[in-house]
């Protein structure tokens, strides 16, 4: 399988055999990380940068009752803490949701890279404007969509997104999340995530279980959301990708 951040990156930018494999050479340190362990902690200062390839992790904050709050959920293909060394130290802390296949970045070595080639500086910051465009989006998700339309939008991004990186085959896609985890997406209880859930069961727009997603309409569903992929700035349609990177051999 190809390298997953080259996968992103593929959606807005053409690289060349070279560019490919300075990313490799980037993600040459990796690391296997158990479910539900803290890659970063607030306030922390990381010795390196952290990206995920394979498996699910989230952004959070913890609020001083002790009420966990997800700002972001992480896939392959996502930097963890890109511009920490601008801010010096984490804001929030990053947990894996999934076991995760995690590479270790030297500090500075990103920055020696995008400082001597400006197509991969400008795709790097593509990536980085998307995380901020998605934060947006779920500020007004959870601000203003009721939960029919909350949870039907963060499936409908999840499946975009996934499909960015070639994980996602017509409507199918892992979604390693249990109802606590969308809960602290979502800012809705567990209880009320199920009924939303179930809601949508019945209306036969999506199957859910044992970690997998199948969306069964997928355009009824995002007319529910409300959902326009447009703030994911993609500029290749499906299929633009070459032939070794539209589909993955597996998911592993």
């Amino acid at each position: 399988m190809s390298n997953m951040l080259v996968r992103k990156l593929l959606n807005v930018a053409d690289l060349d055999s070279e560019q490919r494999s300075e990313i490799d050479q980037l993600c040459r340190h990796v690391r296997t990380v158990e479910a539900r362990r803290d890659l970063i902690r607030e306030g922390e200062v990381p010795d390196f940068l952290h990206l995920i390839l394979e498996g699910w992790a989230a952004r959070y904050k913890v609020l001083p009752d002790g009420s966990r709050q997800i700002i972001a959920f992480l896939i392959p293909g996502d930097f963890c803490d890109l511009h920490v060394n601008v801010l010096a130290r984490m804001d929030h802390g990053i947990v894996t949701l999934s076991s995760c296949r995690v590479a270790f970045i030297e500090n500075g070595r990103v920055e020696d890279l995008i400082s001597k080639d400006p197509r991969l500086a400008r795709a790097f910051w593509w990536a980085t404007l998307v995380d901020e465009a998605v934060l947006r989006e779920w500020v007004v998700n959870n601000g203003r969509r009721n939960a029919h339309q909350r949870v039907a939008h963060l499936l409908c991004e999840m499946h975009v997104r996934m499909d960015m990186v070639g994980l996602a085959r017509g409507g199918w896609l892992t979604l390693p999340l249990t109802q606590e985890q969308l809960s602290d997406a979502t800012g809705m209880t567990p209880v009320h995530v199920n009924r939303t859930l179930q809601r949508l069961r019945s209306e036969d727009l999506i199957e859910i279980g044992k970690g997998q997603l199948t969306i069964l309409d997928m355009q009824k569903l995002r007319d529910i959301a409300g959902f326009d992929p447009d703030y994911l700035h993609l500029r290749r349609q499906k299929g633009e990708l070459g032939a070794d990177e539209s589909e993955p051999s597996n998911l592993n």
